[in-house]
């Protein structure tokens, strides 16, 4: 037969149980919905801004061959 401490004791470790897994899936979705893009977004800048650093940078070079 179990105790009243017992039963309190399972009870408090299913409930905190319960949070951690929320705790996880939580972070797991904030990961997938938020971060994740804004990392993909970030980054996508900034191959953006490289692109157009080099196509800057060869018009400058065809116009200093071009003078």
């Amino acid at each position: 037969m179990v105790t009243q401490t017992g039963w309190l004791y399972l009870g408090a470790g299913t409930l905190l149980f319960f949070f951690w897994a929320y705790g996880i899936v939580s972070f797991a979705l904030d990961l997938k919905h938020k971060i994740l893009p804004g990392v993909k977004g970030w980054l996508a800048e900034r191959r953006e801004q490289k692109q157009e650093e080099e196509k800057e940078r060869e018009r400058e070079e065809r116009k200093q061959q071009l003078y």
